[in-house]
């Protein structure tokens, strides 16, 4: 076995995903609320540790080499993005990190409604006076129920969480806390799902700013900078793997010829 081919190989493929997580998260630096990933990469026990072969079957020179990188655990950065004014009077942006919007979300396989989270409070009304996302998810009061305004006027949204109908409170935006952050995943369209128990606290006094939107967490500069560095990790891993090749071919073709 070529060592070095094995351990070039896992390098192209480790910086080949973390390319595209930075690539994921170039293409959402304009979605509301995004929250960008952060891939990691972890160090790959050799052979011998790896399959527990024991030091009968181990070699001190393949040991110290290692066995090269593995993809590590991939986190979500939920550091609160900026603030843009919009004006528009059912915006909202959360200011705490940990806090979310809940919202109902339809399970398509079993037709069972489920509460959901997102940052993104870009909220309006359908044809059926239901307060709902941009994707059409419905938005949930401090009992998970839909809210509904009922009668015409101007709908807007209070900077306590006051749902309101010309002035006047007709229900009461749920914001919940995560006290576990690490417990969240990605669902797609701005959604988190909570894996395990549901943590949710309902905040009784949230602090909102109603006319405002979160912006993405995506810092479009740096994440460039890390994608040409992973670029530039892959191309050299790549390299090796090419200088391997050629000693392989000159050692089978060139030393081990037989006079």
């Amino acid at each position: 076995m070529n060592y070095g081919l094995y351990l070039s190989a896992s390098g192209v493929l480790s910086n080949t995903y973390r390319q595209d997580v930075f690539a994921n998260n170039l293409a959402n630096a304009e979605t509301v609320g995004f929250k960008p990933d952060m891939p990691s990469v972890r160090q790959r026990d050799p052979e011998s540790v790896e399959d527990q072969l024991g030091y009968g079957m181990s070699d001190a020179l393949m040991d110290r080499l290692g066995g090269g990188v593995l993809a590590g655990t991939q986190r979500i950065n939920f550091t609160a993005g900026a603030h843009r004014q919009t004006g528009t009077p059912l915006d909202v942006a959360l200011i705490e990190k940990n806090q979310f919007f809940a919202v109902q979300s339809i399970n398509p396989d079993t037709g069972e409604a489920q509460a959901r989270l997102t940052r993104d409070g870009r909220f309006t009304l359908n044809s059926a006076r239901e307060l709902v996302t941009q994707s059409g998810q419905r938005v949930l009061d401090a009992s998970d129920n839909p809210i509904v305004i009922d009668g015409q006027g101007k709908a807007a949204i209070g900077p306590g969480g006051q749902v309101l109908l010309n002035g006047e409170q007709v229900a009461q935006l749920q914001v919940a806390r995560v006290a576990d952050l690490e417990g969240l995943t990605k669902l797609g369209d701005g959604l988190f799902t909570m894996t395990g128990q549901d943590t949710r606290q309902v905040v009784d006094n949230p602090s909102i700013r109603p006319g405002f939107i979160e912006a993405s967490g995506v810092d479009p500069i740096t994440t460039m900078m890390q994608i040409v560095a992973a670029t530039k990790a892959a191309t050299g891993n790549a390299n090796m793997i090419r200088y391997h090749d050629q000693l392989l071919d000159r050692a089978v073709n060139t030393l081990g010829r037989v006079g």
